[in-house]
This record gives structure tokens, C-alpha cells and sequence, in this order.
């Protein structure tokens, strides 16, 4: 029954992500089905502002500290460890909900593109960026990511997934954020509210970027240091060549066989426990 309410609450969260996903890309497209970036409740430019950039504050806080190992390890002193990840994602999900409920448009154009094609190839920029960041979860585990794979498992069963290079990932080591800030700047109409998000969102992005880089060298050593030294982080190799990968191959065989003895000696270990 346990394991039953698991499930549902992640099935859930997972809903949430799906919604709030499709509301942001609305949203920024200026499509106003709940709210829209140049869509809304009108206040005075200085109080806009200031609402704006708390509400993408909070946001980024919240990705930024609840990201972390230290973090995690809290949250499942509240919630069953199997829920770690789903809490994650419905708190996101309900923050970046909340960002586009209350967002203040601010007025002022920066750029409008009405010629054609040049709109029309415009609009299959941002539509790309959303689909470079959508494929790239399925690239190394979207089901993991989202919290499903993680609820899903049974108890001492979950492990997290291995290092991969594959796909985007071995022309830039960040895809999701590229697609993100594709999607943040491409745009037909640029206005001084769409202008806010975009810089913001980008400066979370850089922030964000480097936290996840020193939590990735820290947790692969070596075989991120080999990574990073071949493939850029946000602006892709545009050559024909792919990053030599024979050596990164080397490490990630030496580190699953190290992984798969450790996790052997610690079921023996519980074995002659029990």
C-alpha cells in the first residue's frame, strides 16, 4: 500500500511537470491560455520589476539548494527516500507555476521582426531550443529525473544512472540549458518584460552551471575532468568530429567494475547482517 501511494504522489508530480512545462512554453510563445509574458496584471515598471525578479528568485533558490547532496539528505528525513525526487519536481513545478501566475508584464519594445520568413524561422528557433531541452532528459534518463524511476523502485534496489557520453552530450555538456536559452531569447517580439526573464534566466543558468559542474567533478573526478576537457559547456562543437572517447570509456568501465564490487560487498555485508 506504501509503495502504491509512492507511485501515485510521483505519477502526480510528474503530472504537475508536464502542465507547468507546457504553461511556460505558452507563456513565453505570448500565448495567453492562463497568462503570458507580455500578458497580465499591470503594475508601475519599478514594482514590476521587483516582483518579477523575486519570483524567478525564488525559483532559482530553490533549484539551487534543493539541488544539492546536503539538501537531499534532509528532505528524506521528512519524506521516504523513494519520494526524494518527486518532492523536488512538485516544488519546482509549484514555483515555476507561481512564476507564471504572477508575473508583471513590463511594456517597451525592444525588437518586432514582421517581415517573413525571417518571423516564421524566428518562431522554429524557440520551438527548436523547447525540443533540444525536452529530448536532452531522454538522453541520459528522463524517468529518473522526473522522479519516476526512483519512486518506482523497490526498497535498496534504486541506483542512480551512470555516467554516459552520448548524443548532444558528446557536442556540449549542458543541452538542457542550451535549449533553455534558445528558447529564452529567440523570439519574434522582444519586449522589456520578455528582455527581464531572459537576462535573469540566464544568470541563474550561469549560476546554476557552475553548481552542478563542481558537484559533478567532485562526484566523477577524473572522468568529468576528461569530459570537460573535450566538450564544451553550453555553445556546441560545430565541427564533425566527436570527442575522443576511449579513454573517458576506459574510466567509466574501471568505475562501473569498482561500483559493481562495492555494491556486491555492501549486500554481503547486509546478508551476514540479516
Amino acid at each position: 500500500m506504501k509503495r502504491a501511494l509512492i507511485v501515485s504522489y510521483s505519477v502526480v508530480a510528474y503530472a504537475a511537470f508536464l502542465a507547468v512545462v507546457l504553461w511556460a512554453i505558452a507563456f513565453l510563445a505570448d500565448l495567453h491560455i492562463v497568462t503570458a509574458v507580455d500578458r497580465g496584471p499591470r503594475d508601475p515598471w519599478l514594482r514590476a520589476v521587483v516582483i518579477d525578479l523575486a519570483l524567478l528568485g525564488a525559483f532559482a533558490l530553490h533549484h539551487s539548494v534543493m539541488a544539492r547532496d546536503s539538501a537531499k539528505r534532509l528532505i528524506t528525513r521528512v519524506v521516504p527516500p523513494a519520494t526524494e525526487r518527486s518532492t523536488y519536481v512538485l516544488v519546482a513545478d509549484a514555483l515555476l507555476a507561481l512564476v507564471l501566475w504572477q508575473w508583471r508584464p513590463i511594456a517597451g519594445s525592444v525588437w518586432h521582426v514582421s517581415a517573413q520568413p525571417w518571423r516564421d524561422i524566428l518562431w522554429a528557433g524557440y520551438g527548436l531550443g523547447w525540443l533540444t531541452a525536452v529530448a536532452s532528459t531522454f538522453m541520459v534518463d528522463h524517468f529518473d529525473l522526473v522522479g519516476l524511476r526512483q519512486a518506482a523502485s523497490r526498497p535498496g534496489d534504486y541506483e542512480p544512472p551512470t555516467f554516459k557520453v552520448r548524443w548532444l552530450y558528446a557536442r556540449v555538456r549542458h543541452p538542457l540549458m542550451l535549449g533553455l536559452l534558445i528558447a529564452f531569447w529567440i523570439t519574434p517580439d522582444m519586449t522589456a518584460g520578455h528582455l527581464l526573464f531572459a537576462l535573469a534566466a540566464t544568470g541563474y543558468i550561469a549560476i546554476g552551471v557552475q553548481l552542478e559542474e563542481r558537484d559533478l567533478r567532485r562526484e566523477l573526478r577524473q572522468r568529468y575532468l576528461d569530459y570537460a576537457s573535450q566538450v564544451p559547456a553550453i555553445v556546441p562543437r560545430l565541427d564533425r568530429r566527436r570527442p575522443d572517447a576511449s579513454h573517458l570509456l576506459a574510466h567509466l568501465l574501471v568505475q562501473q567494475h569498482a561500483d559493481d564490487l562495492h555494491r556486491a560487498a555492501e549486500r554481503a555485508q547486509m546478508e551476514r547482517i540479516g
